[in-house]
């Protein structure tokens, strides 16, 4: 494919008895930050592994700028990886350890010691030369890591959930940083983890992945706004699942009203998942709104209150509600939707429950 720096083609592979990547196709953009999103167990490691020549794919092929590379090992592929476990060498100080791999290379030492300086300075390190890896934090030791990987120009940069150790302050600062890091080196950076937001922060592509298969491909946007599948929309972000009939284009029904919406091309009553973002459920006066719900907690977040609500009437779903306006709990109050708020998906999966209360 045009402008791909990696290519995966029908890769299968099973480990015992489970299948744990199945048929995969994938096309990797060069200079592109792409990142494998899944649950434990779905197959993005496993891939990124396959990727790197440390797991050997059962079936299919991985090109790399279209050549074949299923047989070269690790250490011949224009690539890097940083793993969780930064893999650091104890022994050695902070320069020893990131020009490693250019005194293998047996480069010399004028251009080692300009090599090591510059890319101290961009993971914001300057300094730190003679530092013990024993003395760092986990946000300095993660960024030797980087340092270590990005010294020898690789082609392509693999991350293994380098974040997952650091605490939540110091893993949102080196999303910032590692998204920067990437646009300054130009180069492609394939990266896995299980954590949504860190995926919607970083990414210009994110690969959404479950049982070994593909879920969508997509920007960050179109993952979160327009989730091809319940499981999509359950994973990415927070959802209402509800499930729904299409009595025609635009119109569905949930809840026991019908809803214009913006979808089209189901048949006539077919049976639908709706999919609502908490962020679009909007809080009007008692009886003005579509529906009346009851409030049943309220929690502060900073940024708005959460609130779980559940419908007054037979269908009694529960809602998940994120406002800046407060409602007391225990009281009615109305819900409006615009078109744009509801997203309808053919039934794919029976996987996710159909409402918040079900997660």
């Amino acid at each position: 494919m045009k402008n791909s720096i990696i290519r995966l083609e029908n890769i299968s592979k099973t480990y015992g008895d489970t299948k744990v990547l199945n048929e995969l196709n994938l096309s990797i953009k060069k200079n592109e930050f792409l990142t494998l999103l899944g649950p434990s167990g779905c197959g993005k490691t496993t891939t990124l592994k396959i990727i790197g020549g440390f797991e050997t794919p059962d079936e299919g092929n991985v090109y790399f700028e279209e050549q074949c590379i299923n047989t070269l090992p690790p250490y011949k592929r224009k690539l890097n990886t940083v793993f969780q476990k930064y893999a650091l060498f104890p022994n050695m100080n902070v320069f020893e350890n990131i020009a490693f791999g250019l005194r293998i290379k047996k480069l010399p030492s004028l251009e080692i010691e300009s090599c090591v300086k510059d890319v101290l300075n961009m993971v914001n390190l300057n300094g730190f030369e003679k530092r013990d890896i024993s003395s760092l934090s986990g946000g300095q030791q993660q960024r030797v890591a980087i340092a270590r990987a990005i010294v020898n120009k690789p082609d392509v940069l693999l991350l293994d959930e380098p974040l997952g150790a650091l605490d939540l302050k110091l893993r949102k600062d080196m999303q910032i940083e590692l998204k920067n890091i990437q646009k300054q080196l130009g180069i492609t950076f394939i990266y896995v983890t299980h954590d949504q937001e860190e995926a919607l922060t970083m990414s210009d592509t994110i690969v959404v992945m479950n049982n070994g298969l593909v879920q969508q491909i997509g920007s960050p946007v179109d993952i979160y706004n327009e989730p091809q599948n319940a499981f999509v929309a359950d994973f990415i972000g927070e959802s209402i699942i509800v499930d729904g009939i299409m009595h025609e284009d635009f119109v569905v029904e949930f809840i026991g009203h019908k809803f214009e919406c913006l979808d089209k091309g189901f048949d006539k009553m077919e049976a639908v998942d709706v999919v609502i973002r908490p962020e679009d459920v909007k809080i009007v006066e008692k009886d003005a709104g579509k529906f009346n719900v009851v409030i049943d907690s309220v929690t502060f977040k900073g940024v708005h209150y959460e609130m779980v609500a559940h419908t007054d009437n037979v269908c009694d779903t529960k809602w998940l509600i994120h406002s800046t306006q407060k409602a007391v709990e225990g009281s009615t109050v109305g819900i409006n939707l615009e078109p744009n708020d509801i997203h309808i998906m053919k039934k794919l999966s029976a996987e996710v429950g159909d409402s918040y209360e079900e997660k």
